[in-house]
């Protein structure tokens, strides 16, 4: 055994990108010859802060990994009692995720008690500083977690422009976020939508939960664009309501382009992601802001072009015309960059996407990790 890594983030029985992702890293990690458990929450947000239904999944737990459930987010004395157990622990290394605010109390508390044995090693995998829904606190509680990290990661530039407006001198690397390779291997177009009780015919996908900061909005005004209706183009949304559906309902009766839609807003569990990611012709993220998205190494891994705002770190992510396309986040914008993909046709962005998905690697995370702890 090389050395023990112990991660503090979600992961099963909880649900979402965050879960998938710490369980691919703790993965990566035993691969590569480390003891890697990782701490979850028993109670990560009470139920009344939870904008989805649930925050469980129903699916197995992943094979080979060891998970334990101990961090309760609202308790203090909970993150005394697990701060000082991973202290007395010595873990050669903690990789904890910071994605909330909200979080910060916990995190930064329980790291704390675990700086006290003077010899572990603490990174943070910043997804956010700030988050996308500004609240007040943001500030004082994202400084009081950074204080009690080492060393940091991000996976967008905003994200580290973000992190160096608290935090100036600590060590930090920018690493591309790697590729969701987990939800297993693409399948042909046809047999995905077969599987998905779809026609054939032109589908564009809107994947993943639906926020006010993610711009559906704005990509169904777009479909209203009648040059999309006379190309007989349809928008496929995949993903749970984050927020209340209603404003959402009556945007597409208003806009008449309820025939042009196919909504299957219920969460989608792992097993099914494939087949959405293959279904599709071209992935769209129409984003009124964004630092990185976990949609887009999960769009490289499914060999998927991608139609993204002109804004945060998605251009860096999407180079435009070879991987995708870059448009303004207003509907007209998005209508011509939709157009012009089935100008260009989905064979074109082919070898450009097999190329530049060779930078997502879950090992280049790990090394840089393990970097950064020395």
């Amino acid at each position: 055994m090389k050395g023990s890594v112990i991660i503090i983030g979600p992961a099963h029985p909880l649900r979402g990108g965050l879960a998938t992702f710490d369980q691919r890293l703790a993965t990566e990690f035993i691969r590569e010859g480390y003891d890697c458990p990782i701490y979850s929450f028993s109670l990560q947000y009470p139920s009344f802060l939870f904008p989805g239904t649930t925050q469980y999944t129903t699916e197995p737990a992943p094979a080979d990994l060891t998970i334990l459930s101990r961090i309760n987010s609202v308790n203090p004395l909970n993150w005394w009692s697990v701060g000082e157990e991973l202290r007395k622990k010595r873990p050669d290394i903690i990789v904890v995720r910071y994605w909330l605010p909200v979080m910060g109390p916990a995190l930064g508390t329980i790291l704390r008690r675990v700086r006290r044995n003077g010899y572990t090693r603490i990174i943070a995998i910043t997804d956010n500083v700030l988050p996308h829904e500004k609240r007040p606190g943001d500030v004082p509680l994202t400084r009081y977690f950074l204080k009690s990290c080492d060393a940091f990661i991000t996976m967008s530039e905003k994200v580290m422009t973000d992190l160096r407006s608290f935090e100036k001198v600590k060590p930090a690397r920018q690493v591309m976020h790697p590729l969701y390779d987990s939800f297993g291997e693409p399948i042909a177009k046809q047999a995905a939508r077969q599987q998905l009780g779809l026609d054939a015919g032109k589908i564009l996908l809107f994947f993943g939960f639906i926020r006010k900061y993610k711009g559906l909005d704005i990509l169904l005004e777009a479909m209203a664009d009648a040059r999309i209706r006379e190309a007989g183009i349809r928008l496929l949304v995949a993903g749970e309501f984050y927020e209340e559906a209603g404003p959402y309902r009556e945007q597409i009766e208003r806009l008449g382009i309820g025939d042009l839609l196919i909504l299957r807003t219920d969460f989608i569990p792992d097993s099914e992601v494939k087949y959405y990611l293959c279904a599709a012709d071209v992935v769209v993220q129409p984003y009124r802001n964004a630092t990185q998205s976990g949609v887009t190494p999960l769009a490289y891994h499914f060999e998927k072009p991608m139609i993204v705002s002109n804004v945060g770190g998605l251009p860096a992510l999407v180079p435009h015309e070879k991987v995708g396309l870059v448009a303004e986040p207003e509907p007209r914008a998005l209508a011509d960059a939709i157009l012009r993909f089935y100008q260009l046709g989905e064979d074109a962005f082919l070898p450009h996407l097999r190329r530049e998905k060779e930078k997502y690697s879950w090992s280049r995370l790990v090394d840089t990790i393990l970097e950064l702890s020395k």
